[in-house]
């Protein structure tokens, strides 16, 4: 192996006061990543341009050097949740939500309260495929809130969603349920196709307000799971790169996906279910499985591929519900347990590293934003090792290529050698694609 790319999603934030004016990834304790960064080099990333606030799936498809405008994260998702599709098929991803009603359009929250056990999207799942409905269809449930709904025949992927979190690279958090909209005049089947989805995620309420599983969660006092929001319609395969040579630790629908239409080599486990109202003994229970499959992988596999991609989606959601306590914590957990081993394995085996984000979610405004992310480059060649009586030197001072006090930071990297990278060009300068 000659490299592994880590992304910790929605790793870069902003100054949080409760953190004393610090982010999240500045106040966590990270010796491991810190042995890199001070072997290492530090910049800065737009994932996709500056100014603009990236949904997950154009982050990561620009950082991998791919044009967002021939791809859909409907159908990278359906490929993702190994749903078969064929051409003309519409593709959707979908969120579980809570609405007010029909009527009044009010979203109370966009993830159904982000806590919804299996079993119960199980039954919802069942419940939307027995929908009544003139056109053939398939919703499958993946991973929490998400799902995937599939219309079968001839549709067009010129619609507008329901779900305005991020529109043209801005986060918008609107309130209101948007009905489908044709986004190109002269595609006479966009308006057929705004008619079916409306239509039948009007089902979708009528068929989950009044569900058992809504009326049980609304007397325990949790938000129902009674309508569903959509974004990312495609009907189209993606068109991506391919990095055969590539190997992915894949557990989300949307990253699978991305592995899977660019040729990559995926590896990874079935997610955990959430059995409890405490949401984030889910989320750690998953982090502990990735990074522990992780390493398991990178020991099995080093010999056979040349690169392994490790997305990480747990470091996100914290930033989206302001928790930057929580967000400290999982940075500071996947320190201590995978980048302390890459520490050991690395070096002895000759594989570079670059750690990074798909985007910034600030704790602030519960969003995604344009703030660039943190870079580091580690090339084993240019590493020395450890020594256990190191002379005394200020910091900043250089030691070969070793810089004293370094840390992994937003504001580190911002005055870093390697600079502002944009993009593809990122894993060109770190010569990890051509």
């Amino acid at each position: 192996m000659k490299g592994i790319l880590v992304i910790m999603d929605g790793l870069g934030d902003m100054p949080c006061d409760v953190l004393k004016g610090k982010t999240p990834l500045e106040a966590a304790k990270t010796p491991n990543m810190d042995f890199f960064a001070t072997r290492g080099e530090l910049g800065y990333l737009y994932p996709v341009k500056p100014g603009y606030a990236p949904a997950s799936d154009e982050a990561v498809l620009s950082i991998f050097d791919n044009d967002i405008s021939l791809s859909s994260r409907g159908q990278l998702e359906a490929r993702g949740a190994d749903i078969d599709l064929s051409k003309g098929d519409l593709a959707l991803r979908v969120n579980f939500a809570t609405i007010d009603s029909l009527e009044k359009g009010n979203i109370i929250d966009r993830r159904a309260g982000r806590m919804l056990f299996d079993k119960e999207a199980k039954a919802l799942e069942k419940a939307i495929n027995s929908i009544n409905f003139p056109i053939k269809f398939e919703f499958k449930h993946t991973v929490g809130y998400r799902g995937v709904l599939v219309f079968r025949g001839t549709f067009s992927s010129s619609i507008s969603g329901n779900d305005m979190t991020y529109v043209d690279g801005k986060a918008t958090e609107v309130m209101k349920i948007q009905r489908s909209k044709p986004l190109n005049t002269k595609d006479e089947v966009s308006p057929y196709t705004c008619n079916v989805v409306n239509e039948f995620f009007d089902l979708v309420y009528e068929t989950l307000k009044d569900h058992p599983i809504n009326i049980e969660r609304k007397r325990r006092g949790l938000m129902p799971a009674n309508y569903m929001l959509f974004r990312g319609a495609g009907v189209d395969k993606p068109k991506l790169k391919l990095y055969r040579n590539w190997m992915a630790l894949g557990y989300m629908p949307l990253e699978k996906g991305i592995a899977k239409v660019s040729g990559m080599g995926i590896y990874g486990f079935n997610y955990p279910g959430i059995k409890d109202i405490d949401v984030y003994r889910n989320l750690y229970d998953g982090l502990k499985l990735a990074c522990r499959n992780a390493i398991k992988y990178i020991k099995k596999y080093h010999k056979k591929y040349d690169y392994f991609y490790i997305h990480l989606k747990e470091t996100d959601l914290p930033g989206h519900d302001n928790k930057p306590f929580e967000k400290r914590d999982m940075i500071e957990y996947i320190d201590a347990n995978l980048f302390k081993f890459l520490k050991r394995f690395l070096p002895p085996n000759n594989i570079n590293l670059v750690v990074t984000a798909d985007h910034s979610t600030v704790s602030k405004i519960k969003a995604h934003s344009a703030e660039p992310v943190p870079v580091l480059f580690y090339d084993s060649n240019r590493s020395i090792p450890q020594v256990k009586k190191k002379p005394v030197f200020k910091d900043g001072e250089v030691e070969g290529p070793r810089v004293i006090g370094r840390k992994f930071s937003e504001r580190e990297a911002r005055t870093g050698n390697l600079g502002r990278m944009v993009a593809g060009e990122m894993l060109k300068k770190a010569k990890f694609i051509r």
